[in-house]
């Protein structure tokens, strides 16, 4: 435990100061190609040179510091990668994302330290465009190095109308250099990330790790109900088309068909909601929200989806009002590989630590880097599962044991390496 808190401590004041790299004083803001992510570019890339590691940052500001092979072998051409982001949503906390980043360099620093000799490279990344706050695209970073960034994605503007090719020529990045921060598939054994919960589930259970299983699929839908305005005084209520009433009592529908699923770790939320005409002495005629259905799998999410809109077509028909139900976005679940997930159940079965497994409900880059490589993640307990907020936070020695747990799957991943001779699941 003494080496836990060692670690934690040093981590902790990594995570302090790339928290006072801000766009905005007295909150943490550092969004993508900003000045503040330009000076945690500069600050992380300095971590990286003391770690031994060699550092470049690629076309679209991924910062990537690159070990090679201890020994030869059959997997010395190849490369185990670890990552997370170092961009943050506006009045963050500081241990999203920044804490897989600083966990994968302290990581690299105690393999040389415990003479773990890696028969394969090993690079840590620092991706810069998780959150998606700046411009209206997200793992724009993560998709690269998994070749799957979209080109069309470059014309996008923030709200400056500032292209993200102008940003990127900006930072000094070259956008015709995409296609180089691809990695082969060959080429890579995996990818780990250390992030926290961002949930209350380790709380509940009074678990300082997880081990994740799947990365959420996600679906989102428009959806606009069409009723009949009136006089909010001479309508009878037998009488109305009330289309905010459909959308109550839909709202309660999607809720149960979530909480049924359960087993499948099903949550939908209701985000956004408009009206019109949204007076105070109208009936409304129109009301529109947004609705957002993840699960651990796709079947049930999708059997899920199919339920709703029964339901909902149902409550309509009920209330005399109409629908539509639209759907903008739709994600696939994320499975981990077992052979990565289970060096990590191992790494945390060391540390005396009961294994937990779950479902991450967020997305990460991991989904993107999936596309590449299997992948495998582990959640560090938060406190309140808060996050996306300045309250955010992990504890100390949390967080060292989430270290020492990285380092403990890296070194799984080497056993496998000499046993196996490389490959996987893929």
């Amino acid at each position: 435990m003494t080496a836990a808190l060692d670690l934690g401590r040093r981590a902790q004041a990594m995570l302090d100061a790339l928290a006072a790299l801000s766009d905005e004083d007295g909150r943490i803001t550092r969004l993508y190609l900003s000045p503040a992510h330009r000076r945690a570019v500069d600050l992380v890339a300095r971590w990286m040179g003391e770690a031994g590691l060699s550092v470049s940052v690629d076309a679209l500001g991924t910062v990537r510091g690159s070990l090679p092979p201890a020994r030869s072998g059959p997997t010395a051409n190849r490369r185990l990668l670890i990552g997370s982001h170092i961009d943050t949503v506006v009045d963050a906390g500081r241990y999203d994302g920044t804490l897989g980043v600083v966990a994968g360099i302290l990581a690299v620093q105690e393999l040389a330290a415990r003479g773990i000799r890696l028969p394969f490279g090993l690079d840590v990344l620092a991706f810069g465009d998780e959150e998606g706050v700046r411009f209206p695209t997200t793992l724009a970073s993560s998709s690269a190095i998994a070749g799957t960034f979209d080109p069309a994605a470059l014309g996008s503007a923030d709200a400056d109308g500032v292209t993200l090719r102008e940003a990127l020529v900006g930072f000094g990045c070259d956008p015709e250099r995409i296609p180089d921060a691809a990695y082969a598939p060959d080429d890579v054994l995996g990818y780990l990330e250390v992030h926290i919960e961002q949930g209350p589930v380790l709380e509940i259970d009074n678990l300082p790790l997880g081990v994740v299983t799947s990365i959420a699929g996600q679906s989102r839908f428009h959806v606009t109900v069409s009723g009949e305005a009136g006089h909010a005084g001479t309508v009878p209520m037998t009488m109305r088309r009330d289309a905010l009433a459909a959308t109550a009592e839909m709202m309660l529908a999607v809720e149960d068909v979530a909480r049924a699923g359960r087993d499948d770790h099903m949550v939908a939320t209701v985000g956004r909601l408009s009206l019109e005409p949204g007076a105070v002495n109208v009936i409304p005629r129109r009301a529109s929200f947004t609705l957002d259905l993840r699960a651990e799998s796709d079947p049930p999410r999708a059997a899920a989806a199919a339920e709703i809109r029964r339901r909902f077509g149902a409550i309509c028909e009920k209330r005399n009002v109409s629908y539509l139900m639209d759907r903008y976005h739709d994600t696939p679940t994320t499975p981990c590989a077992e052979r990565l997930r289970n060096a990590f159940g191992r790494a945390v079965d060391d540390l005396g630590i009961p294994v937990r497994r779950l479902t991450s409900g967020a997305g990460h880059d991991g989904h993107a880097v999936h596309a590449l490589c299997d992948i495998a993640m582990l959640f560090v307990r938060c406190r309140g599962g808060i996050s996306h907020n300045p309250n955010e936070y992990a504890e100390v020695a949390d967080v060292g044991l989430a270290v020492e747990a990285l380092v403990g799957a890296v070194a799984a991943v080497a056993a496998e390496a000499d046993t196996a001779r490389g490959g996987g699941e893929r």
